[in-house]
């Protein structure tokens, strides 16, 4: 079966200081893309599998026709993006070092997205021929009509027989509208066949905590079982449920791996040790487009699991929010080729 993953929500200009210096060391940015969705639609198109991004971008705005060149340069189908009033969402980022930690400043309100309204999109239309729909729990943070957007594009999803993937990504400096994220993030998960978290997301998001340190540099992963079932238990909706597990040892040294619950059993993957990171932004929906893609191609859950982490794991290693890597690459570190030695 031919999969068409399909992506929905909002997309910023980048703009980040060279290297690692700070905000205007040097009256400098380098200006990319990010956004959690389209990260997502550029990585599984990366992987050769059709891909789709649903936006809403300003009308008339030469940056936004740009972006949507950018889409089409990475095969990602730009066709049912639509335009309106409104702004471009910026944001900056300075990559953080040693026990510097990265910082991001967000620019986006009043963005073409967080304006729209419920039924600006005609999903009907959007979502033909997806088999797969991935949104994130960045959407609704915008505002309250982003948020009803988001509910209505999930609800279209399942109605057209597409699986539900949502990453609740919990963004505390932008729950600004009036709404906690548990108020408004169990509704978008009653939608969802796979949700992918990690620990402070189940706990912002969904009010499931489990008594995790984060902040220990290890961490307990017979806790992480827990944490799924409770989840699980919450919502007997979901199939499977990805956790990250991110040991911050400092801003360029972390440890990465992560688990899946599909409610026959707990699955651990590999464990990496990422030294010199060098932009971890994008990092968790390179894990998100990895496991989508390995759940839509690969032979088991395990396999998914492992070429999701993997490819989260390279991701680390480039600037920018999208993942640069092919199929084969990934594999070739699932596979053990990790060592980093030449390739001549």
């Amino acid at each position: 079966m031919a999969h068409l993953i399909a992506t929905f929500g909002e997309i910023m200009l980048r703009l980040a200081p060279p290297g690692f210096e700070r905000f205007l060391q040097s009256p400098q940015f380098q200006a990319t893309w990010g956004g959690g969705e389209a990260n997502v639609a550029v990585a599984v198109a990366q992987f050769g599998a059709k891909s789709r991004y649903i936006t809403v971008l300003p009308d008339g705005n030469p940056i936004a026709d740009a972006f949507m060149g950018e889409l089409r340069r990475f095969n990602v189908d730009a066709n049912h993006i639509v335009r309106g009033p409104g702004r471009l969402g910026i944001y900056f980022v300075e990559t953080g070092a040693n026990q510097r930690p990265s910082k991001v400043v967000y620019d986006r309100a009043h963005s073409a997205i967080s304006i729209a309204k419920a039924g600006a999109i005609d999903w009907k239309q959007a979502l033909e021929g997806a088999t797969w729909f991935h949104i994130t729990g960045i959407t609704p943070a915008l505002s309250e009509s982003a948020a009803a957007l988001a509910l209505e594009s999930v609800k279209a999803a399942k109605q057209m027989g597409a699986t539900v993937s949502l990453d609740l990504n919990f963004r505390k400096n932008l729950w600004r509208w009036g709404k906690k994220a548990y108020d408004v993030m169990p509704e978008l998960v009653a939608h969802t066949d796979v949700c992918i978290a990690n620990e402070e997301d189940c706990q912002r998001c969904l009010n499931i905590h489990v008594d995790i340190d984060v902040e220990s540099g290890e961490l307990e992963r017979e806790l992480y079982s827990e944490l799924a079932e409770r989840v699980l238990a919450t919502y007997p909706n979901l199939k499977t449920l990805a956790i990250t597990l991110r040991e911050s040892k400092s801003a360029s040294h972390n440890g990465w791996s992560a688990c899946l619950h599909n409610r026959k059993g707990f699955l651990l993957s590999r464990h990496y040790e990422i030294t010199n990171i060098v932009d971890r932004v994008g990092g968790g929906d390179s894990f998100a487009g990895g496991l989508i893609y390995g759940l839509t191609h690969l032979g088991s859950e395990q396999e998914a699991l492992e070429f999701a982490v993997a490819a989260s794991a390279l991701k680390h290693s480039v600037p920018g929010d999208f993942n640069r890597f092919t199929l084969e690459e990934v594999q070739a570190l699932v596979k053990g080729g990790g060592s980093g030695r030449v390739q001549r």
